[in-house]
């Protein structure tokens, strides 16, 4: 009776279908990330004052690889493994009133668990955390490693060709100072290519 009960629950949820056939297809995801620190502690000296500087958004890309394990009609559950490269554009006036920028680069390879809900059969909701690995950086960071949560949307054109933009937080500061708590946050936009596989 129990049992019974659960199902029926997750019927109604659309997380389990009976007659839903699961299947795997894998797909390439490309486009632009849009990219700055949150704001915290002082990255350079107290000769600037916190009014005089800023992170500005840099822009660069990502690319990734991505399995789509499609569970029911409404939900799959997609791993990822994408390379993005971030970070930020630095922005602050010298002593002379000068203005200065410096550009912060920092790229990772990141491991994500993405969980979607398609609506209608074309539009989708992502939500999920990623696991990133610094593979590259301009500057000293805080930490090697950034633990992220992705929030998303997306829209298929057609079954294997779509598009998604997303906004992804990271939690582990990315600079290495002593009050230094700036984290990653990215806004990304691209395209998606699932193929067919038989």
């Amino acid at each position: 009776m129990k049992k019974s009960i659960i199902v029926a629950l997750f019927c109604v949820f659309g997380l389990v279908e009976t007659n839903a056939q699961v299947t795997f297809k894998p797909g390439i995801r490309a486009g632009l990330n849009f990219a700055h620190f949150s704001k915290g502690g002082d990255y350079y000296n107290d000769n600037y004052t916190n009014d005089n500087r800023e992170f500005d958004s840099r822009t660069d890309f990502y690319v990734g690889f991505y399995g789509a394990l499609k569970l029911s009609k409404f939900y799959t559950l997609q791993p990822e493994i994408t390379y993005s490269r971030q970070g930020a554009n630095f922005v602050f006036y010298d002593n002379n009133d000068r203005r200065v920028k410096q550009e912060l680069e920092v790229s990772y390879l990141s491991l994500g668990v993405i969980n979607k809900f398609t609506f209608n059969g074309k539009f989708n909701v992502h939500v999920g955390p990623t696991l990133d690995f610094v593979v590259d950086e301009n500057f000293d960071t805080d930490s090697e490693v950034d633990l992220a949560f992705m929030l998303g949307a997306g829209y298929n054109f057609t079954p294997n060709f779509g598009i998604e933009a997303r906004i992804k937080k990271g939690i582990v500061p990315v600079l290495d100072y002593s009050n230094g708590d700036h984290t990653n946050v990215v806004f990304q936009t691209g395209i998606t290519y699932t193929f067919d596989v038989k």
